[in-house]
């Protein structure tokens, strides 16, 4: 289905058309009418699904109809982490460029600057504030943040946030917030204490589930069945050779991380470590360096497997074999976005094979074994036997060394907007100015138009990296 079937105004689908989307994904398909008809509800969804768009767009239809003459805060979105707000802010400013709507983003860290950014742009009446819940919370008590008019609320990666402990952090904050409003849920997964929430805070909501919890067909994934000791080894010979395309290394283990990245250093590659010891300025610096192609290798703990939406990850590592399926399906979920491929390899100790084995039977299929390196010898891969019996071949078969082709998302051109690199945005600086432009289009005389207040860049001249049609 393309997005000019849709019920959206001409500013929304100008703004599209310039940044080449026209065919839906699934989930916007089918969560999108539901939306600008006013019901709750509940999205699942995995990353990668394209499920930013699905709400960003109907709720920018939405302000554009209703105005803001008041300037106040009409919509609040509550995300588990500075990465996805930055990146839906991206979206807001591309999709925006020809409506009158302005964001603040908010979220922990940096210095009193960024405090006073954030507490200015939300005083002013920014149309949408996108949010993480312990930052939100201080503003609510010290900043005298008004929510009393937001009349749409978007819970973005909820179980995410539960698994973080935000829970009570999100009730409070809804307490703020008019009990009249359009509530929006959205999960990749769907457990109990999801289920639970959503009754709490949703009204008669519609449930939109969207291929839950499978990896991306073009995906190819594999393992190393090997000990610990060797997998060291094993990344050294993977990246014999610098690849022409961004890897992303998982690791569960901070420390790891550290020696992994300084171990490929010496090796001459290009890699950053990714890990919560580094300060907000650095990973901001580090994930820059990473989308404009200056680092190649990212080695990281899980910090960055949800939330992140970066071009040509052609290959993801999973050095440690992750704890639970759900944390598979996002780890991997990082490579083959949009049309793209990619490839997903895993090593597997053995201790971790019955893990592993949890998760080849939720995504329902065996995951090929790879031939070890030369000269190395593994342990046989048994998971319902005591762990570490037996010696053998490591793995049953062999496969390609991964690497994930380059192609883009579709309709999106080979110099996306003006054809220069977009990068990630300066930190807390999201509040746009006053005043707003026309664009190249010149001026629009449309009766809807509510107020010359702020409007978004246009897509050429925002920081962030090119979008395609889907998100993390």
């Amino acid at each position: 289905m393309r997005f000019d079937e849709l019920n959206l105004e001409e500013e929304i689908l100008d703004g599209l058309w310039d940044m080449h989307f026209e065919e839906m994904t699934p989930v916007q398909e089918h969560t999108i009418p539901v939306i600008l008809e006013g019901h709750d509800m509940i999205g699942c969804a995995q990353t990668g699904t394209g499920k930013t768009a699905a709400y960003t767009l109907p709720l920018l239809n939405r302000l554009l109809l209703e105005g803001n003459e008041e300037n106040v805060v009409k919509a609040l979105i509550i995300v588990p982490t500075r990465e996805l707000a930055q990146q839906i802010d991206q979206q807001f400013q591309g999709f925006s460029y020809y409506l009158p709507v302005s964001t603040t983003v908010v979220y922990g860290g940096g210095d009193g600057k960024g405090w006073d950014v954030q507490k200015r742009g939300m005083l002013m009446g920014s149309d949408v504030v996108i949010a993480t819940p312990g930052r939100m919370i201080a503003h609510l008590q010290n900043s005298g943040v008004d929510l009393s008019h937001v009349s749409y609320l978007i819970l973005d990666e909820a179980d995410r946030m539960l698994d973080m402990g935000f829970a009570d952090d999100i009730l409070k904050i809804i307490s703020y917030i008019p009990k009249e409003r359009q509530t929006l849920l959205f999960s990749a997964t769907l457990p109990p204490k999801i289920r639970e929430l959503a009754k709490t805070i949703l009204r008669e909501p519609v449930e939109v589930n969207i291929a839950v919890s499978k990896p991306n067909e073009a995906i190819d994934q594999s393992a190393y069945v090997c000990y610990e000791a060797q997998k060291l080894a094993i990344v050294q010979e993977l990246f014999k050779e610098e690849p022409d395309y961004k890897s992303l290394i998982f690791s569960s283990s901070k420390q790891k991380v550290k020696e992994l990245a300084h171990t490929l250093k010496r090796m001459h590659l290009d890699v950053a470590p990714m890990h919560s010891d580094l300060e907000q300025a650095k990973r901001e610096e580090v994930m820059l360096n990473y989308k404009n192609g200056k680092v190649k290798i990212l080695v990281a703990t899980d910090i960055v497997a949800r939330g992140i939406d970066i071009e040509d990850i052609g290959l993801v590592i999973n050095y440690d074999v992750p704890h639970d399926p759900e944390d598979y399906i996002h780890r991997i979920g990082r490579t083959a976005r949009a049309a793209a491929t990619g490839s997903a390899i895993t090593f597997v100790n053995e201790e971790e094979q019955g893990k592993f084995h949890q998760i080849e039977k939720f995504i329902e299929r065996e995951i090929p074994k790879r031939e070890l390196p030369d000269g190395m010898e593994g342990p046989k891969y048994a998971p319902s036997e005591s762990r570490g019996r037996g010696r053998g071949r490591g793995g049953h078969g062999s496969g390609r060394k991964g690497r994930g082709g380059r192609n883009r998302s579709r309709g999106q051109s080979k110099e996306q907007f003006s054809g220069e690199p977009m990068t990630q945005p300066a930190p807390m600086d999201n509040h746009h100015g006053e005043g707003r432009g026309e664009g190249n289009r010149g001026t629009r005389d449309r009766k809807r138009r509510h107020r010359g207040g702020r409007r978004h860049r246009k897509p050429t001249d925002a920081p962030g990296a090119p979008m395609t049609n889907t998100e993390s």
